[in-house]
């Protein structure tokens, strides 16, 4: 018969066996990016972004971006970032074609790391991970909202930019995109002066925080044409401007994304990919 000791051994075998395996270490220095949940981490191996030269209409952001992110690559002082303005105008897709650019030079001493919009309050464990590595990092928070409902994660985000006890090493800056075009939400039916004025300190407190703000506003009909022209003529196909232009007004929104949309359309009914 079995003594107590060896029972006990195998009762322990078995509970090691059924315990969940140890997470392994993130490796913060292998992928281009990742995307933090707040309690995962997911690295990316392919930022999908497109080449610089295809954003059109958003010059002076371009160079303002491109030349922030070079500065924290490169280990110099640099801004944290707010991205804000019309939709579909670029916004996101500056943020990731900017990083790709600087890591094509920088030789991987750049990483982003894209933050889900609930995981704000954990971001002092991202921090302290982060901290220890030797690589600079972009922490991406995209279409950040600034209502009511926001009020949590915008408090969490404001104190990690300035005012909080967890101390930020000049390795991380943060970049946030917002469609909203006066950065406060207002509610049509809100009738509280006071509550909307306490709503409106909160948000621009937030935004007072970064130290470079960009805005991004609806495209004129030639940019747009020319956007729309810069997916379609690379691929050798012909576009009517009136049918373009029309396309943009059916969809309310005369802006980079719907171009790229018309321009699908095109590359679809000729069987070809964009």
């Amino acid at each position: 018969m079995a003594s107590q000791q060896d029972v006990l051994a195998r009762i322990a075998d078995a509970l090691e066996r059924l315990a969940p395996q140890a997470p392994t270490p993130t490796d913060w220095l292998s992928a281009p990016a990742y995307f933090w949940s707040g309690e995962m981490v997911l690295p990316v191996r392919d930022i999908a972004a497109l080449p610089l030269g295809n954003l059109r209409g958003i010059d002076q952001q371009k160079v303002a971006v491109c030349a922030n992110l070079e500065r924290l690559a490169t280990g110099a002082a640099a801004h944290d970032m707010l991205l804000w303005g019309a939709r579909g105008m670029g916004k996101s897709a500056l943020i990731r074609s900017a990083v790709s650019a600087v890591q094509a030079g920088a030789a991987g001493k750049l990483g982003l790391v894209q933050i889900a919009p609930d995981a704000l309050s954990h971001f002092p464990a991202l921090i302290a991970a982060l901290s220890k590595q030797d690589r600079a990092f972009l922490l991406f928070v995209d279409d950040l909202g600034f209502g009511a409902d926001s009020a949590q994660e915008n408090l969490a985000l404001r104190s990690l930019l300035d005012g909080g006890i967890v101390a930020r090493p000049g390795n991380i800056r943060i970049a946030v995109t917002s469609n909203r075009r006066a950065i406060v939400q207002r509610e049509a039916d809100e009738a509280d002066a006071v509550h909307e004025r306490d709503e409106r300190d909160n948000a621009l407190a937030l935004a007072d925080r970064f130290g470079l703000t960009l805005g991004f506003h609806p495209c004129g009909r030639e940019t747009y044409l020319e956007i729309v022209a810069s997916y379609a003529e690379p691929l050798g196909l012909e576009f009517d401007a009136e049918e373009a232009l029309g396309f943009a007004i059916a969809r309310g929104n005369r802006s980079g994304r719907t171009a790229y949309q018309f321009a699908c359309e095109l590359a679809g009914r000729a069987g070809l990919t964009l």
